[in-house]
């Protein structure tokens, strides 16, 4: 069982344990002003309209903050980076609750508090994933990242369900009490981290972090095809493949779910988050692999094959002698797993094959491409399904993520023979 389940070695670093631990009360906050907040808008509008604002909010701050924050991981002090914006996001936390409890309902507000939590999310994340080889040795970098997934698309089921059945039991304002007071314990986590200076080249001085430092970070990657190719898969795998833009539509059509959504749309959008967290609890053999770059490839195949098979199902929703929603379900799930085990690899490859004076950059690259893919295959999915119907959508995505993969490893086989080193790196 033990190389079945989870590793869970690296729980026994004192410094990653408590930065995981307070991971788990974070996001279950978090997950809860996610709801709330296009939940308020609504209430306050009641247009849709309104509430689809919250993507361009929140898109623009978390690409240029992202980028820039990664800089900023490079220059300075990465605990101060931590300390600074986690106490932005817990002051961004307690407006959304002041806002609520003094009922000022008023929607620019909201959007424009919203943004300015992305932007503190967007530096905080790349400079929180850049830390993690400095505290950790390279060999568990993959159980790291796969701990850090599991809690993450954990509360990607549970923080919707909860949080839509308290809102109506206890308010917006309380909701956003209690993000605010579980930041505390990422702030417990981080005041306890060393100093985390970044190691730079001997002779290399600091860059100003600016819009050259963000282009040099770029432009490393031409000098490393490996990392590049690691984002070039993922973006193939996410834009091409990621259906969830079209779960109300197969609610509705394929499934016969009411327009609005119900118990058939729940399920198609919990799916792939919980083949996520089933992954994860699954990763033990994520420690195990040297050929990385062969295994991101398989997992985003697996992906593609799994989002073929959903999108073949459909084609026999109606009258099929099968249940099909379970199916698919199933479909999603795999997918899920195998999408949970390709971020693993790719994030560690990231955080090895990198030199420490560009790892911020790199995760700030990073969170770009995780946010931007999946929005990128929003847009694309709803304009083709509303022409050729979410089967042919589905399925004809899942074939492009395979055909593109396999023509990317092709291209750069040097991805395909990464493999990661035997050595061990001592923690800082």
């Amino acid at each position: 069982m033990a190389r079945i389940l989870a590793d869970t070695r690296p729980l026994a670093n004192q410094y990653f344990r408590r930065l995981w631990w307070a991971n788990i009360v974070t996001v279950i906050g978090a997950q809860l002003t996610i709801v709330a907040v296009p939940a308020q808008i609504y209430s306050i509008t009641g247009s849709s309209a309104y509430v689809g604002l919250t993507g361009v909010f929140g898109l623009v701050p978390l690409v240029v903050f992202g980028l820039w924050g990664g800089a900023l991981a490079d220059v300075f002090d990465r605990r101060r980076i931590l300390l600074i914006t986690t106490v932005g996001l817990i002051a961004t936390s307690v407006v959304f609750w002041v806002q609520a409890a003094a009922g000022w309902n008023n929607v620019w507000l909201l959007l424009g508090v919203f943004a300015v939590q992305q932007a503190f999310f967007a530096v905080n994340q790349p400079t929180r994933t850049a830390v993690l080889p400095r505290i950790l040795p390279e060999e568990q970098l993959p159980a790291a990242n796969s701990l850090n997934m599991t809690v993450m698309q954990a509360g990607a089921i549970a923080g919707p369900l909860v949080g839509g059945a308290l809102i109506p039991v206890l308010g917006f304002s309380l909701l956003y009490l209690v993000d605010a007071i579980c930041l505390f314990a990422t702030l417990w986590a981080v005041v306890g981290l060393p100093a985390l200076r970044p190691i730079l080249p001997e002779g290399q001085r600091p860059q100003t972090p600016g819009l050259k430092s963000v282009i040099d970070g770029l432009a490393y990657l031409r000098g490393h095809p490996v990392l590049l190719m690691s984002f070039v898969v993922d973006l193939i795998a996410m834009v091409f493949g990621m259906p969830r833009a079209l779960f109300p539509q197969m609610a509705h059509e394929d499934f016969g779910g009411p327009a609005e959504g119900g118990v058939a749309f729940a399920l198609l959008f919990i799916a792939i988050p919980l083949g996520a967290v089933l992954g994860g609890v699954l990763s033990g053999w994520v420690s195990r692999v040297r050929r990385q770059g062969r295994a991101v490839v398989i997992c985003i195949i697996v992906w593609g094959l799994s989002i073929t098979m959903a999108g073949c199902a459909l084609f026999f929703a109606d009258g099929a002698v099968l249940p099909i929603l379970p199916i698919v379900m199933v479909a999603l799930v795999i997918g899920g797993a195998a999408d949970m085990a390709s971020a693993a690899f790719r994030q560690t490859m990231l955080q090895s094959a990198a030199s420490d004076d560009v790892r911020g950059r790199l995760q700030g690259v990073f969170i770009v491409i995780v946010a931007g893919g999946p929005r990128i295959a929003d847009v694309s999915h709803g304009a083709t399904a509303a022409v050729a119907g979410t089967a042919a959508t589905v399925a004809g995505g899942g074939i492009a993520v395979v055909i593109g993969t396999v023509i990317a490893a092709f291209a750069v086989p040097a991805f395909w023979r990464y493999r990661v080193s035997l050595r061990e790196q001592s923690a800082d």
